[in-house]
């Protein structure tokens, strides 16, 4: 926690009093958080972390900065890729896949090139850990999926969204593409997208809308390990503790991407209303070509 007081006071170019009359607090008490001797409470956070929004304080930075340090500071053996996991409760038992069957790949274990991504999902959870995993490929059978309406039929498939198609052609093409498979690399549905990918499903834009916001977000990529060999071959590298601070900012900035994607979703619908196919027809024409 010291040096994310530190970085606020640098981004703010005020001294330690100075800070210290922002928050409402004593000099000394500011020293002694900078110094690590001690940490604030959650209402200094909270304090605080008004007193960073309303000077403009780069609270991004400051946290992805923490996380690229975090990241060179791993010494990963050569050919294994570095990738971010976010959970609930930690990690108590050795990496298994056995996240819910209703995830966007299915049951696995998630991993992301976005550390922002698990970062907003766990930020609700004062009991949730940050962590960077290691994930070697060699030997691993992987499936990529483009993000793209394949993508999305997919991710609908998991997410039980296609069990009224049962026993259709597409309904099993999408049941047996996982299988031979140990990983699954796909686009994170990330904040922006869910409310994207709900107004699809529940056929409010088309699949070319969809496809059009797929293209128009920078969408990081997540790593699934659905086998137990591929989860033999993840190791945790180091665990990132994150202040009360950082998940209230985080929590705020997960609302703020999920305001933008309604925005984008609106906006697509808007331009593409006439074009393309609503889910609900991909899904009938399945069952008429039966």
């Amino acid at each position: 926690m010291n040096h994310i007081i530190l970085e606020i006071r640098e981004q703010l170019n005020v001294s330690q009093e100075e800070l210290a009359k922002m928050v409402g607090i004593s000099f000394a008490t500011v020293n002694r958080w900078e110094n690590g001797h001690s940490n604030p409470n959650k209402a200094a956070q909270l304090r605080l972390y008004d007193v960073c929004k309303e000077q403009g304080v780069d609270l991004e930075k400051i946290i992805r900065d923490k996380i690229n340090k975090a990241v060179s500071g791993v010494q990963a053996d050569s050919g294994k890729m570095l990738l971010f996991h976010g959970s609930k409760s930690g990690i108590k038992d050795p990496i298994a896949p056995i996240s819910r069957d209703r995830c966007d790949f299915g049951k696995g274990f998630y991993m992301g090139t976005d550390p922002y991504q698990p970062l907003t999902l766990i930020s609700d959870f004062e009991q949730s850990k940050f962590y960077i995993i290691s994930l070697d490929l060699a030997d691993l059978r992987v499936l990529k999926v483009s993000p793209d309406l394949e993508w999305a039929m997919l991710v609908a498939y998991n997410r039980g969204k296609m069990d009224g198609a049962r026993g259709t052609a597409l309904y099993d093409r999408y049941a047996q593409m996982r299988n031979g498979y140990d990983v699954i690399v796909g686009s994170i549905a990330n904040d922006r997208m869910f409310y994207v990918l709900d107004n699809f499903f529940l056929g409010n834009i088309t699949d070319k809308a969809l496809v059009m916001s797929l293209s128009a977000l920078q969408l990081g990529l997540q790593y699934v390990a659905i086998t137990d060999k591929a989860c033999a071959h993840a190791k945790i590298e180091t665990e990132i503790e994150l202040s009360h601070l950082e998940r209230t900012f985080l929590r705020d900035l997960s609302e703020a991407n999920r305001v933008k994607g309604v925005n984008l979703a609106n906006e697509i619908c808007r331009d593409y209303r006439r074009e393309g196919q609503f889910f609900d027809e991909i899904l009938k024409e399945a069952g008429r070509k039966e």
